[in-house]
C-alpha cells in the first residue's frame, strides 16, 4: 500500500492496520471519538502534478485525514443521474459506478461521464432545500451546489452560501445551464440529524435531483491507506510524527531550488490535532531556515499560537498571507457576489494580520470598468486599506476569462445595460481589458497609491505566481471580490 514507500526505518511496534511506520496509535480523551495514528514517514514534501491548475508546485500535509469534519452530504433517497441516462438512489451507489459529472468544454459546461471513486455515509444536521419546480434535496449545510453565481454552500456565514432567489444549475441537452425553474425556494433546518452519504467522482461533480452537486476531493485520498472517505476520514488521523526533521531534511539537499511551499491544499496543518502534536512550528522553521518561500491555508485558530513565529519568518522568506479588497460599496458587493465577506470584515482581517506583525498585501481586483474605476470610488478605498495597516495594494482590472465572462454579462445587463457597449469596446473578444484602459487605469491609481503609502514593494512579502488554469469555473474571476 502507499505506506510501503514511506518507511523510515525498523517500525518500534507491529504495524496496525497495514500502515507501515506506525509508531502507536492512540485515541486521547480529549479527542473524543477520533483515533490518531503516528506514523514516521519518510517523505513529507509533495511535487504537486504539473497537469493541475493550482498556483504552486509544492506541498506539506503533515496530516492525513482531518478533525474538521467537514462533510459535504446529501440523503441516500436523493437521485444520481447515471451515465446511461438512468437513475439511481445516492445510498445505492458503489465505487466504480458510471455516471455523470461535467466539464468545461470551451465556454460551456457539458455532461461527461464519470466513475464513483469513493463513497461513504456520515451523520449530520440536516437541511431542507426546495426549488421552484418543486424539487426537495435533504443535505448538510456544508453541501455545496452548483449556482449562476458559482459554487455555494447550503448554509453558511463567512462563506458564499445559497439564499432564496439564487438559480442552480442543472442538464439541457448534453450541457448545464441555469434554469428559472431551478430557483431556491427556501432552505430549512431540519431539526434533527440524519444519515447522510457523500462520493468522490473522477470530475469532482455529478448531478443530483438534477442540479449540479459538489463532492469532496480529499477524502478519497484517505482510501490510500485502507481507511474509508467517510467516517474514517473525520475520526482515523494519521500523524506524520516525524515531518519537521523529515522536511528539514529534504529542503537541505542540495537539489532544492526553494520554489513555493503551498499548506492546507488537502488536510488542515492547524486542525486541532496541531494542537496536541505542534508539527507546524518545526515545519516553519525548517521552511525558513532553508530559505523557502510558504503560504498556508486555514480554518483553523490554532495558527494563533504561532503569529509570533510566523511574523518572525517573514522577515526571512516570503509568506503567502493576502486579502483581496475590490469596493467599499456593500450593495455593490452584495448583488456581484452575495454571501462572501463584507469589505469591512476584510479590512478587520488585514487590521488583525498587521496587528500580529504579519506584513498582509490587499489586491484590489477585480476593478471594475465604470463601475469602481474612478478616483472618488479607490481614494477612499485605499485610504481605508492603508488605516488597516496593509503593506501595500496592488490594483488589477477584470479578467473576463470564459465562464466568468458569461456570469459577468448576464449581470451587467440586468443591473447596468448602460455599461454593456462600453465592456464590448474594453474587453473586445478577448478576457484582458485593452491595453489603453489599464494604461489609463495605472495613470489613475499611482497618485492615489504614493498618498496613501500603498506604492512601495516589500520585498520580503510577494504572493506566489498565478498560473493561468485551463479549466476557470464559472464565475470564478468575481470571487476575487
Amino acid at each position: 500500500m502507499r505506506w510501503e514507500n514511506q518507511r523510515a526505518g525498523r517500525d518500534p511496534q507491529p504495524a496496525l492496520l497495514g500502515l507501515d511506520g506506525l509508531v502507536r496509535t492512540v485515541a486521547p480523551p480529549e479527542f473524543q471519538g477520533v483515533t490518531f495514528h503516528e506514523v514516521r514517514a519518510r517523505s513529507v514534501l509533495n511535487k504537486v502534478p504539473g497537469e493541475s491548475m493550482v498556483p504552486f508546485g509544492w506541498t506539506v500535509n503533515p496530516y492525513r485525514g482531518c478533525s474538521h469534519a467537514c462533510t459535504y452530504c446529501l440523503a441516500g433517497d436523493t437521485p444520481i443521474r447515471m451515465a446511461d441516462g438512468s437513475a439511481k438512489p445516492m445510498a445505492d451507489l458503489r465505487v466504480g459506478d458510471r455516471i455523470l459529472g461535467t466539464a468545461l468544454r470551451g465556454t460551456a459546461r457539458r455532461l461527461v461521464p464519470t466513475t464513483v471513486l469513493a463513497h461513504w455515509t456520515t451523520v449530520k444536521p440536516a437541511h431542507r432545500l426546495t426549488l421552484r419546480n418543486g424539487t426537495t434535496l435533504v443535505a448538510s449545510g456544508d453541501h455545496r451546489f452548483l449556482a449562476e453565481k458559482g459554487w455555494q454552500h447550503v448554509t453558511g456565514d463567512d462563506r458564499p452560501h445559497l439564499s432564496p432567489g439564487d438559480t442552480l444549475l442543472g442538464p439541457a441537452g448534453d450541457r448545464v445551464e441555469p434554469d428559472a425553474a431551478l430557483d431556491v425556494v427556501a432552505i430549512e433546518p431540519l431539526g434533527r440529524d440524519e444519515t447522510l452519504f457523500d462520493i468522490t467522482t473522477g470530475t469532482g461533480d455529478f448531478i443530483a435531483a438534477g442540479v449540479v452537486s459538489h463532492n469532496c476531493f480529499a477524502r478519497n485520498t484517505h482510501t490510500y491507506l485502507d481507511f474509508d472517505a467517510g467516517r474514517d476520514f473525520d475520526t482515523q488521523v494519521v500523524v506524520k510524527v516525524n515531518a519537521p526533521e523529515v522536511l528539514a531534511a529534504q529542503l537541505r539537499r542540495p537539489s532544492w531550488k526553494r520554489e513555493h511551499v503551498a499548506m492546507g491544499t488537502n488536510t488542515d496543518p492547524y486542525q486541532r490535532a496541531e494542537g496536541r502534536y505542534r508539527l507546524m512550528p518545526g515545519i516553519i522553521r525548517a521552511l525558513t531556515g532553508s530559505g523557502t518561500p510558504f503560504s498556508i491555508l486555514t480554518k483553523g485558530t490554532v495558527l494563533t499560537r504561532d503569529l509570533p513565529l510566523l511574523t518572525a519568518a517573514s522577515r526571512e522568506v516570503d509568506v503567502g498571507m493576502a486579502v483581496s479588497i475590490a469596493l467599499l460599496d456593500r450593495d455593490l458587493q452584495r448583488s456581484l457576489e452575495p454571501g462572501t465577506p463584507s469589505p469591512r470584515a476584510r479590512l478587520d482581517l488585514v487590521r488583525r494580520i498587521t496587528d500580529a506583525g504579519l506584513p498582509c498585501q490587499v489586491l484590489v481586483a477585480p476593478v471594475l470598468p465604470g463601475l469602481t474605476d474612478s478616483a472618488e470610488a479607490l481614494d477612499p478605498l485605499f485610504a481605508e486599506i492603508a488605516a488597516a495597516g496593509a503593506t501595500r495594494a496592488t490594483v488589477l482590472a477584470l479578467h473576463l476569462r470564459p465562464g466568468a465572462r458569461e456570469w459577468f454579462a448576464r449581470w451587467l445587463g440586468a443591473h447596468r445595460p448602460d455599461l454593456v457597449e462600453r465592456y464590448r469596446e474594453i474587453y473586445g473578444r478577448g478576457s484582458y481589458a485593452m491595453p489603453a484602459y489599464r494604461r489609463a487605469l495605472s495613470a489613475r491609481v499611482a497618485p492615489l497609491l504614493r498618498r496613501h503609502g500603498l506604492n512601495r514593494r516589500d520585498e520580503s512579502y510577494r504572493l506566489p505566481a498565478q498560473r493561468e488554469p485551463e479549466r476557470p469555473e464559472r464565475g470564478e474571476q468575481l470571487s476575487l471580490l
